[in-house]
């Protein structure tokens, strides 16, 4: 009886790999990729203007997605970046469960799969904000969603520890982004082959750029919910936009957010350099 239940297992799971790798799940995902890239690349733009007194602002994703809906093609552009970022939600999936990337599946490779898993949940509750601003809900407004989070968590039993283990986790994720920026491992998700030697050393620098940026953004964003547990205070827990703030409050802050906010519109053309030689899971060898 042990054989057949094999049997159906394995069919089943290639049937699935099979559905994750078609063409046109694959190319949303690379349009997923696009709309990701800009979405980094408005909120590193709004950051730097206002590093450099030019108006701006300290925003996050979901901010980023409210500034672009009020260009003039903004109903057509939130709906393509709902299509892409939910291709984008499933690519999270799709890189925790099949591996596509070759994390393994020692404790450091499962530590990354969990982190797509984080990913595909956290595209996802964008796309969910993105459906309420397409259906014109003035409650869709760009609220710090990490703080409006620890306050729910907080108000559980011993939601202040489990407060404290998201901070600490974040933070290790923001430094292991300083390490991927310092070893440059994106570069083996892409497709190098491809690539001419000046385009590969400028998605090298803008990968390096990016990450480093991000890095910094969340280390500070893990400390405010760390802080945030410990204190059983929500208040103090912030996500992109407070990270920002913070920079900005410190001396020699405009250069500080300049640096950084930079470092974000790296991150943004980066993305969109993965659109063009990411490997997915029908390119993944």
């Amino acid at each position: 009886m042990q054989a057949p239940v094999r049997y159906e297992a394995h069919h089943a799971q290639t049937t699935a790999r099979r559905a994750a790798a078609n063409p046109t799940l694959e190319l949303l995902e690379r349009v997923g990729y696009v709309a990701r890239g800009l979405l980094y690349g408005v909120m590193g733009w709004l950051a730097l203007k206002l590093a450099l007194l030019k108006g701006g602002s300290a925003t996050d994703l979901n901010g980023s997605l409210l500034a672009i809906t009020r260009s003039p093609i903004g109903k057509p552009l939130l709906i393509a970046l709902i299509v892409g970022l939910a291709a984008y939600s499933i690519w999270g999936l799709v890189r925790a469960v099949f591996d596509p990337l070759h994390r393994g599946s020692k404790p450091a490779g499962l530590a990354e799969r969990l982190g797509f898993v984080w990913s595909a949940f956290g595209y996802a509750a964008l796309v969910v904000f993105a459906l309420h601003v397409l259906a014109g809900d003035g409650q869709a407004t760009a609220h710090d969603a990490t703080q409006s989070s620890v306050r729910t968590l907080l108000s559980y039993p011993a939601g202040e520890w489990a407060a404290v283990l998201i901070g600490l986790v974040t933070i290790v994720g923001g430094l292991s982004q300083f390490w991927e920026a310092y070893k440059g491992r994106f570069l083996r998700d892409m497709k190098q082959g491809e690539m001419s030697p000046d385009t590969a050393k400028t998605v090298n620098f803008l990968g390096r750029m990016g990450y480093f940026s991000r890095g910094a953004v969340f280390t500070l964003v893990g400390w405010f919910i760390l802080q945030a547990g410990l204190n059983s205070n929500p208040s103090g827990a912030h996500g992109y936009r407070g990270a920002f703030a913070f920079l900005l409050a410190q001396p020699y802050g405009h250069v500080l957010l300049a640096v950084v906010a930079l470092g974000f519109i790296a991150l943004g053309l980066h993305s969109i350099a993965m659109a063009r030689w990411g490997r997915l899971l029908g390119s993944s060898y």
